[in-house]
């Protein structure tokens, strides 16, 4: 079943059940409420489509995902996995004598999560959009199990938006007031990638908003020990002087060893 993250940026989206195709955690349809899986022989296809925004050529498609043989075994194989598709009853994608598309009326749970993401990269989130928060982004892995180079590459583009969309949401929560999911939001970010210092500096502005100062500087320390057992390195002049009340300009925000173990021993030597 969908998360309750994406069931709930479904339930935002429509409030009629639209057939929803579902990549994350795996490949499948719901259809009337109820879940439907994609037949083998059909699943490259349908997801080298939904992937693409807009029309794919007949060609292209059939090229891309049978590349051994000739073009006339490629357009039947084609042609077999939209048999397959419509044996089942998903009826999912729009078809010609040219071209593919996902039907319009088909709501895709990657597309809701990255409108979801767009708005609170561009300060246009909604209520909602702040009160969805993933519980777990162990439910957000892109098609566990697959390895093709085309979707090893929308995997990690999809990883690199949500981990800035949760940062966002961060920030615009402790604004609203709403620390501690502020405080979540920006651990699921760490979570998700420990060693990335724009989520572990939400993390540590996202205390400081609540007035939680120790907690803050336990953060950052965390991060500190972290960053000199993996790397060997000290975190970064910006989120050092989070602690010291003071933004440094972006000339200062280098990361030049010297200026690095200035500054944490400056942190630490504050008790």
């Amino acid at each position: 079943m969908p998360s309750d993250f994406v069931q709930m940026l479904i339930a935002q989206e429509s409030h009629e059940p639209l057939p929803t195709l579902h990549l994350f955690g795996g490949l499948f349809v719901t259809l009337d409420g109820r879940r439907e899986d994609i037949p083998e022989g059909s699943k490259r296809l349908l997801v080298f489509v939904a992937l693409r925004s807009g029309r794919v050529e007949r060609r292209q498609a059939a090229g891309a995902l049978w590349p051994i043989g000739d073009d006339a075994r490629a357009a039947g194989n084609l042609r077999s996995a939209l048999w397959r598709l419509n044996k089942v009853g998903v009826d999912l994608l729009q078809v010609d004598k040219y071209g593919l598309a996902l039907r319009e009326d088909v709501l895709l749970d990657v597309r809701l999560v990255a409108d979801w993401a767009s708005r609170l990269l561009t300060g246009s989130a909604t209520a909602g959009d702040l009160k969805a928060t993933p519980s777990t982004m162990d439910a957000l892995d892109l098609l566990p199990g697959w390895y093709e180079d085309w979707v090893l590459m929308e995997r990690e583009r999809v990883r690199q938006r949500l981990l800035h969309a949760l940062e966002a949401q961060s920030r615009q929560l402790a604004e609203a007031g709403c620390f501690g999911q502020a405080v979540d939001a920006a651990m699921q970010a760490v979570g998700v990638d420990p060693l990335r210092e724009s989520a572990q500096r939400a993390l540590v502005e996202a205390h400081l908003a609540e007035g939680n100062w120790m907690e803050a500087r336990r953060s950052l320390e965390l991060y500190a020990e972290l960053l000199d057992r993996e790397l060997g390195v000290s975190p970064g002049v910006e989120i050092t002087a989070l602690l010291h009340g003071r933004t440094p300009s972006r000339g200062l925000a280098g990361r030049h060893g010297a200026g690095q173990k200035m500054a944490v021993q400056r942190l630490t030597a504050i008790s």
